[in-house]
């Protein structure tokens, strides 16, 4: 689809690709590589925008703003009709582009598009959604909402979801009158390229989306931006925080999505067979990429024939890009981190019950490291606590129930949590003192669905106190205008009478 001799790709604003400024007269545009995780193969060059290109962007949202918030919100929702069509008639050319620049096997990409989906389709119910209250709260005094948008909104987002991530804030944003300046990541660009094709086609207005590539410096640039009013970050819990310390110090709404370590907790009276599935599903699906992969398991007791179930599943796993094949890690960056991990693991006495690094030799070219799962016995080893982005499984038995949400509680993170169980009271246990805000009962990958809405709790979440899809967008992405009445009659309007 993509060659090397591509042209290098570029902003989209105001409603039209546009070539990045140069940093000055005399320097070329600077770009870096696009790689494929599949062959490590370039792709393409994306262009690094400077605070000059962040500016045209904002300043094409800025003007697009008075416009597009004036239209009704049932207005709105219309083009965002027309948008979902074309996402489903496109869905297999999206999920194409995926697969090429993240490494998803195809199967993933087009259930990652589809869930992209739901989130536009949450945005459609909007009109009925977010009517106002009204009550008449004395003799002759009434009050009522309404929901007012901010303006323009930053929405920065990452490598692992190319546009499901994008779709949790870009169709609630725009659909409650806002503007936006989106930036992909610089690793997987191709993909909201399309999009914003997809929406110019549409019949969105020219300026009410725009697209600007870089890194770092088009980040701060956006966030420092006089004119954008709120910012949402997903990424790392790392640079989640900074993002939301640069936001706070300019009194900036802010919402930071960071990272996860998320825990399953296998009971004695779990189902094996499906505990089994579900658990190599969680942590080996989309190679361990995602913020919702839960990747520690603890057993209440020694659970053996569980365990024997994980690996026997593990070790069938096969590398490639066809429906349950586990895909490459995103660049050799990942692949060094990942597999220092479980040296570390077995050189701390673990003992390695699946072994993925064989595959960082056994593919010819890419970016590979397989399913690995790791039995603890030191609950101190880095495993276990730090967020390692791959396809690992760390396992670790524990004597009693409150040992394990001891585990739990303790982690610094508070993504999502997982009870696996054959009792209704076991699961309404452990779901009440977890401290994560996604909670799954025998689901390991406890994302939430529209209307309900997607967020954790602690270092997985900083700024703004709101979930970033559902009615937790909708409330981040608009402000509240409360009015209160009270009409007194003419004593002249002979009229009435």
């Amino acid at each position: 689809m993509f060659t090397q001799d591509q042209p290098r790709l570029r902003n989209w604003i105001n409603g039209q690709f546009v070539d990045v400024v140069a940093s000055g007269s005399d320097q070329p545009v600077k770009t870096i590589p696009v790689t494929s995780p599949y062959n490590a193969r370039v792709i393409g060059h994306v262009p690094l925008s400077t605070a000059t290109d962040v500016a045209d962007a904002v300043a094409a949202a800025q003007a697009a703003f008075p416009a597009w918030s004036s239209r009704t919100i049932k207005d709105r929702a219309a083009i965002l009709i027309k948008f979902h069509s074309l996402l489903t008639k496109h869905v297999d050319q999206l999920a194409d582009i995926v697969v090429l620049e993240h490494g998803k096997n195809k199967a993933e990409a087009i259930a990652s598009v589809l869930k992209g989906q739901e989130t536009v389709e949450y945005a459609l119910s909007l009109p009925q959604v977010v009517q106002g209250k009204m009550l008449e709260v004395s003799r002759g005094i009434t009050c009522y909402d309404t929901r007012v948008p901010l303006g323009v909104i930053a929405s920065v987002v990452p490598f692992n979801f190319p546009v499901m991530v994008p779709m949790w804030t870009l169709p609630i944003a725009i659909a409650m009158g806002n503007t936006m300046v989106l930036k992909p990541s610089e690793k997987v660009p191709f993909t909201m390229t399309k999009i914003v094709e997809l929406l110019k086609e549409a019949g969105l207005p020219d300026g009410v989306v725009n697209l600007v590539h870089g890194t770092a410096d088009a980040v701060n640039a956006l966030i420092d931006h006089e004119d954008v009013k709120a910012v949402t970050f997903v990424g790392t819990s790392h640079i989640a925080e900074m993002v939301s310390q640069r936001c706070h110090k300019l009194n900036k709404r802010v919402l930071a999505l960071g990272g996860a370590k998320n825990h399953m907790i296998s009971a004695p009276d779990r189902n094996i067979e499906m505990t089994s599935t579900d658990v190599v599903n969680s942590y080996s699906g989309c190679s361990g990429q995602r913020c919702m992969a839960a990747t520690v398991l603890l057993t209440i007791g020694h659970q053996q024939e569980l365990v024997d179930k994980i690996v026997a599943k593990s070790e069938a796993l096969r590398p490639g890009s066809t429906a349950g094949a586990v895909g490459p890690v995103i660049d050799q960056a990942s692949v060094d981190k990942i597999t220092r991990y479980i040296n570390e693991a077995e050189a701390s006495g673990a003992r390695i019950l699946v072994d993925g690094r064989p595959w960082t030799k056994n593919q010819s070219e890419g970016f590979w490291v397989g399913p690995t799962v790791i039995l603890h016995t030191n609950k101190q080893d880095a495993a276990l606590h730090d967020e390692i982005f791959g396809p690992v499984l760390s396992i670790l038995a524990v004597d009693t129930a409150e040992e394990a949400l001891a585990i739990e509680n303790a982690n610094p993170y508070g993504n999502a949590a997982c009870i696996y169980t054959s009792s209704g009271a076991i699961a309404d246990h452990f779901t009440k003192r977890f401290s994560a805000g996604m909670c799954g009962v025998n689901i390991g990958v406890a994302v939430p669905r529209e209307p309900f809405s997607f967020g954790g709790w602690n270092k997985s979440r900083f700024g703004n106190h709101c979930d970033i899809t559902g009615d937790g967008g909708v409330e981040f992405f608009s402000m509240r205008r409360k009015v209160t009445t009270k009409w007194v009659a003419q004593e002249n309007a002979s009229w009435m009478s």
